[in-house]
């Protein structure tokens, strides 16, 4: 992987250059979906843990198409629903991962969250692939990269702090930023693993 990060970050930039009404339209929609079924009383937190899957699955199909240039439409955002026990025995399994690691310690969680940071990603390029292979590839291919994913998610920190002081609404360019960051991420790194 040869692609420094505040290139890729560039290249997120430039995609989102004239199309930032788009991404954000996009990112409000599965923000707002999501918070209104976590915040579902008595069942919010069993329905989050159904329904997160799918919806990561379209969120991260909807921005990876974007990153690529593909055109995309708000319905996109629901194609996870289409995968759906796929994507929610994927989501399942990968939060229980990452719990377990926790649970040793708050270092070896965040190395198994950035370890299975690809896998939404793996699914939304490829229909047929199962939770456990996707997982698995996911690892393979973070390996070696893992510092280099994190110090990316560094560079949002003081854009992230800004958007704090601006009651949460710069979140609303930030959040569609990194995701067109982390899909451009992907596919460098897809590439950079890719056999020869």
């Amino acid at each position: 992987m040869k692609t420094e990060n505040k290139v890729l970050m560039r290249q997120a930039r430039e995609m989102l250059r004239g199309k930032w009404g788009h991404a954000i339209g996009a990112y409000l929609i599965y923000l707002v979906i999501a918070l209104l079924i976590g915040s579902t009383p008595l069942i919010g937190p069993v329905a989050s843990l159904i329904l997160s899957g799918p919806l990561m699955l379209g969120m991260v199909a909807f921005f990876l198409s974007f990153s690529r240039g593909q055109d995309t439409r708000f319905a996109d955002l629901f194609k996870g629903f289409e995968h759906f026990g796929r994507a929610m025995g994927t989501y399942l399994w990968m939060t229980l991962f990452i719990v377990l690691w926790t649970l040793l310690l708050i270092v070896p969680g965040i190395i198994a969250a950035i370890a299975y940071s690809q896998t939404f990603f793996l699914m939304a390029d490829d229909a047929a692939i199962a939770h456990r292979p996707a997982l698995k590839k996911s690892r393979e291919m973070m390996y070696g990269y893992k510092w280099k994913y994190f110090c990316l998610q560094l560079r949002f920190l003081g854009w992230a702090l800004l958007s704090i002081l601006t009651l949460g609404i710069g979140f609303l360019w930030l959040l569609p930023y990194m995701q067109v960051s982390f899909s451009k991420f992907y596919d460098d790194l897809k590439g950079a693993s890719a056999p020869a």
